[in-house]
């Protein structure tokens, strides 16, 4: 299989995610300003064409988008994995956290704070509206290792999201103590260590080539 990314994007969920099932696949970068495949040079709208990370080409050929979905796909591609969840209330409960993590903390919150172009008032706005989310997160995880009660893809994406709190400094996770401690603690995980170290070196040669074309 495929995976398209972008460095320390959202994408890294299912990287992690892949890593976790010791599953094989192509990691394809998308520079996000011009849209193009680095490896091959050709036009990522080719394949998907709002230009967004992650979208997964599955061994048969579809081409899977959104991220909550191809993170799901990869926990049922890899029962074995134990990176889902059981028919019933616990898939359920999986899909709560993928919908959480997605509306209310990677667009509602973190999305305006990195986003240059956005003004800062509606900085300001996002910060005020939606920091309240991470106050339920960090009461939520009190006492907890995971989301739900094993590693799963929703925490492949939790961290991956909490990870960016190194580019928001608004956003210190000391007043979230829980919120902190849970992501120390996967950062330790094998599958997240190695995505986080990997795509960390892939974002710095990014930025090297924005300053070597400026």
């Amino acid at each position: 299989m495929d995976l398209y990314f972008s460095p320390l994007a959202c994408s890294m969920a299912t990287r992690v995610a892949l890593y976790e099932a010791g599953a094989e696949a192509n990691y394809l970068e998308v520079d996000p300003p011009t849209k193009k495949v680095l490896n091959d040079g050709t036009d990522f709208r080719t394949v998907n064409p709002i230009g967004l990370v992650p979208t997964l080409r599955t061994d048969e050929g579809v081409v899977l988008t959104e991220n909550a979905a191809i993170l799901q796909y990869v926990a049922d591609r890899f029962p074995q994995s134990g990176l889902g969840a059981a028919a019933g209330i616990e898939r359920t409960r999986l899909h709560q956290w993928l919908c959480f993590i997605g509306t209310e903390l990677h667009k509602g919150l973190f999305i305006p704070v990195l986003d240059r172009k956005a003004p800062q008032e509606t900085k300001a706005y996002a910060l005020e509206k939606n920091l309240s989310r991470l106050d339920y997160l960090d009461n939520y995880l009190k006492g907890r290792d995971f989301l739900l009660d094993h590693f799963s893809v929703a925490d492949a994406y939790l961290v991956t999201v909490i990870n960016w709190t190194m580019a928001t400094p608004p956003i210190e996770l000391a007043k979230w103590p829980n919120v902190k401690a849970y992501y120390e603690r996967l950062r330790q995980r094998p599958s997240v260590a190695k995505a986080i170290a990997e795509e960390f070196e892939l974002y710095k040669a990014e930025l090297a080539r924005k300053k070597a074309a400026a």
